[in-house]
């Protein structure tokens, strides 16, 4: 039986071997199950997995990158940080759906990271009155709407930090997705804010201890942060900027995008503007207008007895019962929402769904929400 500790060390180390990447990586994983026989096997990959290249094999022959791993280990257990592997039940199961997903995760604080809703408030660096308003009343009224909501986002100037800070005030968790390791917090002056999160959120990475904030690491940091969300929310933006990358990244993973408009004369609404224009994004004016939406409104869907008095007929696995239960307590929501609520595999749930389809129990909405028949 693999330990965590193992598992730890060689999928750190596996990020660390030149030329695989975050694709290679997964895969290698996925393939193999674990990260430890990936390297323990390296010669027996090929009969495993046919298609690889030699060259990867050659490059797994990695010694310093174990030390280096070993090293790594020493740091977060003094500073009590938590290693999240590729396998372990804890890391974010939205963001294992992504096919660029790191295989390692270094999270310190107390969130849940697989909640029942996760969105991410992303925006412009130069946040206005306006944008920061837009913060403040929308997280406010989604306390209200739907308390049990992560909120994630950047630790960056502007918006980022702006929601992070309001969600606080709301006593909502809020977790901020790094672009460095956590020796460090970037920029300096969101220190305070960090600390705060510990207690109700936390910070999340994938990058090793002695990384700089380079240019290149927000773009992978924004990749995290679309995809372990249900959606994306982009508050301010101007035509381009990293709030768009991460929206463009969330319509790529398939999740939901939305943003608030602006006056188009307005320099930092002109990226909100442009993505609702483009079909890119959803236009929301309130926290009311995305929990709808998103079928997140918990509470406002009183269960129908007829609709639960039917499926205790109906020729049902456990497993459908199961759906059928959080569908009727819950109201319509995602596959993505369900399987998380459920506790069953995101391929295994799309079979499911289909069945249930097909003996006329649920149905699928626009947006692919999936709801019980009347």
């Amino acid at each position: 039986m693999i330990s965590d500790e193992e598992e730890q060390l060689y999928s750190i180390a596996l990020t660390m071997v030149p030329g695989i990447g975050h694709i290679g990586a997964k895969r290698l994983v996925s393939e193999t199950g674990s990260a430890r026989y990936v390297f323990r096997n390296r010669k027996e990959l090929p009969e495993l997995i046919p298609d690889i290249n030699q060259r990867v094999v050659d490059a797994l022959d990695c010694p310093q990158a174990v030390v280096r791993a070993g090293r790594e280990l020493d740091f977060i257990r003094k500073k009590n940080i938590r290693c999240l592997t590729f396998i372990d039940e804890d890391y974010p199961s939205r963001l294992r759906e992504c096919d660029d997903a790191p295989i390692v995760l270094f999270f310190k604080g107390n969130a849940d990271l697989n909640s029942l809703h996760i969105l991410n408030m992303v925006g412009t660096r130069h946040a206005t009155g306006y944008g920061t308003q837009l913060c403040a009343s929308f997280l406010h009224q989604l306390k209200a709407l739907c308390p049990d909501v992560l909120v994630v986002s950047g630790l960056a100037y502007g918006i980022d930090i702006h929601a992070h800070r309001e969600a606080l005030a709301n006593d909502l968790p809020t977790v901020g997705v790094l672009a460095h390791g956590l020796d460090r917090i970037y920029p300096y002056v969101h220190r305070k804010t960090a600390i705060d999160m510990l207690d109700n959120g936390g910070l999340l990475t994938e990058f090793l201890t002695e990384t700089n904030p380079d240019r290149h690491n927000f773009v992978s940091r924004n990749r995290i942060v679309a995809g372990m969300c249900d959606a994306t929310i982009v508050v301010e933006s101007a035509e381009k900027g990293g709030s768009l990358i991460t929206a463009e990244l969330a319509e790529g993973y398939q999740r939901d995008c939305f943003a608030f408009p602006g006056r188009v004369a307005d320099e930092y609404s002109k990226g909100c503007n442009q993505l609702i224009r483009d079909n890119k994004a959803s236009m929301i004016l309130s926290a009311e207008d995305f929990v709808s939406a998103m079928g997140w409104n918990t509470g406002s869907h009183p269960v129908k007895t007829e609709n639960v008095q039917r499926s205790l007929f109906l020729d049902l696995s456990e497993e459908e019962q199961k759906i059928v239960s959080i569908l009727a307590k819950q109201g319509s929501l995602q596959i993505n929402t369900l399987v998380v609520e459920a506790d069953i595999p995101v391929q295994k749930m799309s079979a499911l769904l289909f069945e249930l389809e097909m003996k006329g129990v649920v149905r699928v909405l626009a947006g692919g929400m999936y709801q019980l028949l009347n």
